[in-house]
């Protein structure tokens, strides 16, 4: 850990800030898993019971990251074509997970229903029902965008992107002769090919939402859910 954290919390008393500040850094290092208060006091060079006293849980700090990664995420000017409003969107929720990514997986699944929160999700169905949905299209909408998003938040941050998870690997040779498939695919699961995935899957969910608001299925909807 950067001794950059303990030289602040000496000039000045401790803060929610430094303390947020500090979280991140030790997640980031010890992952999600490794991380606790007791970690976090000696990032800070301080006594767990002087982070309890800004944040009584690791709940309530957990919310205060939260609502440090949502605050500053604004729903697109109303200006701009509202294909291009639903991708901002998308693309910046997407990039907390790059920015934070052994929080993604925590962040991704948080129900979010702190003020701060809320009010994004709000905005965010907003969205929707500016693109000319009602209120069950959005919401369902919302729901399918919403598990496309979070699965490749998670895939890009703790599948690939961390290489083979089995204790039994096969060398090249017989990926090659027993799996060709899985070869020939092999180089567009490689991290550098994770944006134009990405891309190619958010075009198909825009085109179809535009297809549903122009009325080519909308009234098929009811008997699909």
């Amino acid at each position: 850990m950067d001794s950059s954290i303990k030289k602040t919390r000496t000039r000045g008393r401790l803060s929610r800030e430094m303390i947020e500040d500090a979280a991140f850094e030790v997640i980031e290092k010890e992952g999600l898993a490794g991380f606790s208060m007791r970690k976090l006091a000696a990032a800070l060079g301080c006594e767990a019971m002087s982070i309890y006293h800004h944040f009584p849980s690791v709940a309530h700090l957990h919310e205060a990251l939260v609502d440090r990664l949502v605050g500053p995420l604004e729903i697109p000017d109303a200006g701009l074509p509202w294909r291009q409003r639903m991708r901002v969107a998308i693309e910046d929720f997407r990039r907390i997970g790059h920015d934070h990514p052994a929080y993604a997986a925590f962040f991704v699944t948080y129900r979010m229903n702190s003020p701060i929160c809320l009010a994004w999700l709000n905005g965010i169905l907003s969205l929707f029902r500016d693109g000319g949905f009602d209120a069950e299209l959005s919401a369902r909408l919302f729901r399918a965008v919403g598990y496309y998003l979070m699965g490749a938040v998670l895939d890009e941050n703790a599948g690939y992107a961390k290489g083979p998870s089995a204790v039994n690997t096969v060398s090249d040779e017989q990926l090659a002769r027993d799996f060709p498939n899985v070869m020939a695919a092999g180089r567009f699961f490689g991290t550098a090919e994770f944006d134009k995935t990405f891309e190619l899957g958010l075009d198909m969910l825009l085109d179809e939402m535009e297809r549903l608001r122009d009325g080519a299925g909308a009234s098929q909807l009811s008997g699909k859910v």
